[in-house]
């Protein structure tokens, strides 16, 4: 039985040091090979650079570790740097690309590079590469010998590397938390443009004998996926914060989500133009759902173009606000600022050639300082279309009208149908609107022309409101067609012993009896259609102009015309005389007995 022991001890004994021994023989082979591999996996990586770029970039890297076990390699202190004498040789050489790159990071991560594969195949084939926090600048500079270039590199990179590769390929190319800065060489002085946290994968990139002209892969890739996850950015102002929730973009649908777009103000209402130091309009903006299809990528790569086949947009609000209390910024001059003419004004060329809104919202609010009240008008559950929104010269000249159609629901009852023409190649901003608002309680009105307007609405119905407009910079020509009935109104007046607006009862009397038409169309029925002209101050908004063209027309129409005003103030002139003159002989009456009083006494 010892015997038998000293057996099995003996084989456990030369089972461990044959075990230890074959560890021991391929933990060598490894370091051995990793070793071996890192000058040559340097190289590689340098070379292949060097050569598939036409020369243009060279990377360094202060150090390289890798591990023959599992594949993987990382590369510390990485700088891709182009180098500018080059770059001007391929200009001249008609051969340089639009965009120039400059990367620099702490650590690129190399996994599952196949060394034996490199040995023997000479396939440089990776699984993954990993930019973790890299700093990339793009600096742009659009060349006319790259206009209509498919999305493919000029010359091969196959034909640069197939003396020592036949193949290279990368499965997966990930920038993590990317620092990305835009330089725009295109425009004089312009400010450059900067984004953090920024995601990319490059997926499925093929350097061989045939990738170059697969026409599935654009500058040898299957597909480009972006993510950017909250994103805040501040306005130079300090007046807003641009918000921005989870963009994700995918190359080979061409489609971008967006799942939230939001202009957030820093300030509330009262104090946003006490901040600014004038009566500046305040917006509020936020889009959800955001969606745009057929976005052209390599062109946008290329120019810095955004082409797009269709914009979606699902729920949202706009919001307006003006302190009209506080003093005016003389100098702030809002002429060339309607909305085709701040579309072109962008930097960025854009053509959307289809833009749908739903269940969108628009407020427009003003504070008058002699109602100390604000008055707003709403437009609830807009939806519609705008087409061919776009700043570029070329489509313009083939088609320069933007149109938007739209139908929401004013103060959320009467349904409002308008269009929008703008013309985008007019110097004076030239562009039409017309549109018909439909049956509604002339009551709700009062949001607005009882803060603005001082006028409060007793009752009255709306049949429908007709309109069509020319307008500029200058202002609106036009005409409204009001069709109501059974319309009284109260004139207001500010009484700061009460704190709120009470009625003028005598001169409410002299409005409904002198001015304000009752009906129309009248006992003839004929619908009176009124021309109204309206000269646009340079300090006023777009929105300012839309609502107070419509807004003369509406007072036209009800009889609150400059004549009749005229005509009610001379009233109010002889109504006040005849009062005077009242109270004149009412005191010499009342100094007469007085008088007779005291000689009365005088008497006795």
């Amino acid at each position: 039985m010892p015997d038998t022991r000293r057996y099995r001890y003996k084989v456990f004994k030369w089972i461990a040091c044959t075990l230890l021994s074959v560890f021991i023989v391929l933990a060598g082979i490894a370091w051995l090979l990793n070793v071996k591999s890192r000058p040559i996996l340097t190289d590689r990586i340098k070379t292949l650079l060097y050569k598939s770029t036409d020369s243009l970039y060279t990377i360094s890297f202060t150090k390289v570790s890798t591990n023959v076990f599992t594949g993987n390699a990382t590369l510390q202190n990485v700088k891709i740097i182009p180098d500018t004498n080059r770059f001007k040789q391929l200009i001249a050489l008609k051969r340089a690309p639009n965009n120039l790159y400059t990367v620099s990071l702490k650590k690129l991560v190399v996994k599952h590079f196949h060394p034996l594969t490199l040995y023997r195949e000479k396939k440089l084939q990776l699984e993954e590469i990993i930019f973790d926090k890299p700093e990339v600048t793009m600096v742009n500079q659009q060349f006319a010998f790259n206009e209509g270039r498919a999305p493919r590199p000029i010359k091969s990179p196959y034909d640069i590397i197939s003396k020592s590769l036949n193949e290279f390929s990368i499965k997966s190319i990930r920038f993590k938390d990317v620092s990305f800065k835009y330089i725009n060489k295109n425009v004089p002085n312009s400010v450059p443009f900067s984004i953090d946290d920024l995601n990319i994968t490059l997926t499925d990139l093929l350097v061989d004998s045939t990738s170059a002209e697969d026409p599935t892969r654009f500058y040898l890739l299957k597909d480009i996926v972006i993510n950017l996850n909250n994103y805040v950015y501040r306005t130079p102002d300090k007046m807003y914060d641009i918000q921005l929730d989870k963009l994700d973009f995918r190359a080979t649908t061409g489609k971008l989500r967006i799942n939230s777009f939001a202009l957030v103000p820093q300030h509330d209402e009262m104090n946003f133009g006490k901040v600014a130091g004038f009566a500046k309009e305040r917006f509020n903006i936020k889009m959800s759902d955001i969606m745009l299809n057929g976005i052209d990528l390599p062109l946008y790569i290329s120019k810095q173009e955004l082409w797009a086949k269709e914009m979606a947009i699902t729920n949202g609000f706009v919001s307006v606000f003006n302190h009209n209390g506080l003093p005016k910024k003389h100098q702030e001059n809002k002429v060339g600022k309607f909305p085709h003419q701040l579309l072109q004004l962008l930097d960025a060329p854009i053509l959307v050639q289809k833009i749908q809104l739903k269940d969108i919202n628009v407020n427009y609010a003003v504070y008058n300082n002699e109602s100390n009240q604000k008055g707003q008008i709403s437009f609830e559950h807009t939806s519609g279309i705008i087409k061919n929104a776009t700043n570029l010269e070329k489509i313009k000249a083939i088609n320069p009208i933007m149109e938007v159609n739209l139908n929401t629901y004013l103060f959320g009852q009467g349904k409002l149908d308008v269009n929008f023409i703008f013309d985008l190649t007019a110097k004076d901003g030239a562009f039409s609107y017309n549109g018909v608002l439909h049956n509604f309680n002339a009551r709700v009105l009062n949001q607005i022309t009882k803060p603005l307007g001082l006028v409060r609405i007793n009752r009255g119905s709306v049949d429908k409101l007709k309109f069509n407009f020319k307008a500029n910079d200058l202002g609106a020509k036009g005409t409204v067609a009001f069709s109501y009935y059974d319309l009284s109104v109260a004139l207001m007046k500010n009484d700061p012993e009460k704190d709120h607006l009470v009625t003028r009862g005598f001169l409410s009397f002299l409005a409904n009896a002198l001015i304000i038409k009752s009906e129309n169309p009248g006992a003839d029925g004929k619908l009176v259609p009124v021309t109204v002209n309206y000269s646009r101050p340079a300090n006023t908004s777009f929105f300012n102009m839309i609502w107070k063209s419509l807004f003369t027309g509406i007072k036209y129409s009800i009889g609150i015309t400059e004549e009749k005003q005229n005509e009610v103030r001379e009233h109010i002139a002889k109504f006040k005389a005849m009062r005077a003159n009242h109270m004149q002989r009412k005191q010499k009456r009342l100094e007469r007995r007085i008088r007779r009083e005291r000689q009365q006494n005088e008497k006795r």
